[in-house]
């Protein structure tokens, strides 16, 4: 598995529960958001401050994002991601968009995250 770069965004993220059918608005731009609408709930990630004070909220989380884009048809990326963290005993929530993956990790883990990404070989930088 090729040696990846991620980004750590700089915000702080919340995940945000809502019940199904709930009409949820798009969040406004910003360097990562998430909105997905399925069969048991709706659920929103965003910036902190912009966590809708209706939801459920679990709010502390940092996000990194894969720098590089894949193939479909390539393995393994994410678990490769995914792998020294679950060593490292960290839990995370992860997702993917067409064009890389995004890794979130509480906020109180992302220095141990941080560590076991570049002990596997991955290059981590700060986004500001």
């Amino acid at each position: 598995m090729p040696a990846l770069s991620l980004s750590l965004l700089e915000a702080s993220y919340a995940v945000c529960r809502f019940p199904v059918g709930t009409s949820v608005a798009a969040p406004p731009p910003s360097p990562f958001a998430l909105l997905v609408q399925a069969a048991e709930e709706t659920t929103l990630v965003c910036p902190l401050d912009q966590a809708p004070p209706e939801a459920e909220i679990d709010a502390g989380w940092r996000c990194f994002r894969i720098e590089q884009s894949f193939d479909f048809s390539v393995p393994g990326i994410l678990a490769s991601v995914l792998a020294p963290l679950a060593k490292a005993g960290i839990g995370i929530f992860a997702t993917s968009t067409f064009s890389t993956d995004y890794v979130l990790v509480k906020t109180a883990d992302t220095d141990k995250a941080v560590t076991a990404l570049e002990d596997a070989g991955h290059s981590v930088r700060n986004e500001n």
